[in-house]
């Protein structure tokens, strides 16, 4: 059974915006092999609310997905152990 899900990240941008792209096109794959993609709305470079590890800017990316329960947790996972994602969050629709 598939569920919607809807992924909000933030990358990095001390190292160019480029490689920010780059470290999306890499999630994106993956989303893509383990889910069927809906919808990937790159917002671009933006200020942070607050900084955090002292940047003040970061570039977000919405991906909405749907996929089996279990991949969501692998995700997260993955984006907590690499460099690169300031910040990220996992929402069920």
């Amino acid at each position: 059974m598939t569920a919607k899900y809807e992924t909000v990240m933030v990358c990095s941008v001390k190292n160019g915006e480029e490689a920010a792209k780059a470290l999306v096109e890499k999630f994106k794959a993956l989303i893509e092999k383990h889910a069927t993609v809906e919808n990937v709305d790159e917002w671009g470079v933006r200020k942070l609310a607050y900084p955090i590890n002292y940047e003040t800017e970061g570039y977000y990316v919405v991906f909405d997905y749907e996929s089996e329960p279990e991949f969501p947790a692998e995700l997260d996972r993955n984006f907590n152990i690499t460099d690169g994602v300031i910040r990220s969050l996992i929402v069920k629709k």
